[in-house]
């Protein structure tokens, strides 16, 4: 008996080990399963103005792929992604490249745009004198950074400039071509500065203004809350300041909602056409982006906070939690 005991707990064993082995295999092909296919965007109806409006600021990739050889492309993603592949001809052009990154973050003017002087002269030395349309493309993944290049091309009087709807994705999607190769430029002379100061705010105008402005924070809830922070001397965020997540702006495949959902979406948290907005977020990146976005939809007063909540927590202004 004793034997056939130990038989019959060898065989349920062997058949415990089989089971177990192939719940496992189950498992782990749960876990390998590929993902269902995100759905097509639902287009929304724009009016012809609104239509006017959006493609002032936005191209698509077929677009692109039709003008190639009669625009500048600049890729604002970081060195690393862009000597992995980019649009062919793009000139990496990051945010910091046309900044004033000799202070400290939390130091008085750190990252802030160049003087309109400096950043004609670098304009001028990547080929671009004004003549050609430029457009700028990131990674919706990102921090908005295309842009903030967008706003700084703009506050100078660069207007022919536009943002590549969907980034770097929507030109891999549309089969668009990938090159290595670092275009060689030609330094030429910006033409025509037109140095824009509505689309600037800075500290001492929020405090002259704050009883008339309405302050809106693009960083993350957390952010906002003082959860966490992105390198700020202190965490929170600027008394009364809105937040409006910069991410918000987005649909689910990583291009922009229409001007119909980004009015939605800013009515929603209290902003009306006619109110004048200073955007921040950590370094008027988030905010450079979200400025541009409120303007292409008729928020004509908004301004980017360009030292944004680096410079107010780290020279010790109030802040919130």
């Amino acid at each position: 008996m004793k034997l056939n005991l130990k038989s019959m707990n060898a065989k349920m064993g062997l058949l415990g080990l089989i089971l177990l082995c192939l719940i496992s295999v189950a498992g782990c092909g749960s876990l390998t399963k590929t993902p269902t296919p995100q759905s097509p965007v639902a287009e929304v109806k724009m009016t012809d103005a609104e239509k006017a409006a959006f493609d002032s600021y936005y191209v698509d990739a077929n677009w692109v792929k039709n003008n190639l050889n009669n625009v500048i492309i600049l890729d604002a993603r970081k060195d690393m992604s862009y000597k992995l592949g980019h649009i062919p001809g793009a000139l990496n052009v990051t945010w910091q490249s046309l900044s004033n990154m000799t202070p400290k973050q939390g130091e008085v003017g750190w990252g802030v745009v160049l003087a309109p002087e400096q950043l004609a002269a670098k304009l001028g030395a990547l080929g671009i004198d004004g003549s050609k349309t430029v457009v700028v493309y990131n990674d919706p993944s990102g921090l908005g950074e295309e842009g903030r290049v967008l706003w700084m091309l703009r506050s100078i009087g660069l207007t022919n400039s536009k943002m590549l709807n969907g980034g770097w994705p929507a030109w891999k999607a549309a089969a668009g071509e990938v090159s290595m190769d670092t275009p060689k430029v030609t330094p030429v002379q910006f033409k025509d500065i037109k140095p824009d100061s509505t689309m600037i705010a800075n500290t001492d105008y929020i405090q002259q203004n704050k009883g008339t402005i309405k302050l809106l924070d693009t960083r993350t809830p957390e952010e906002y809350t003082g959860k966490t922070d992105h390198g700020e001397k202190q965490r929170g965020h600027i008394p009364g300041a809105i937040s409006l997540n910069h991410s918000d702006v987005y649909h689910g495949d990583g291009t922009i909602k229409s001007i119909p959902e980004l009015k939605e979406l800013f009515q929603k948290v209290g902003l009306k056409p006619e109110d004048d907005i200073v955007v921040y977020c950590t370094a008027g990146i988030r905010s450079g982006f979200v400025t541009e976005l409120l303007r292409m939809t008729g928020y004509e007063k908004a301004k980017n906070y360009n030292a944004s909540f680096s410079e107010w927590a780290g020279t010790g202004l109030p802040i919130e939690k």
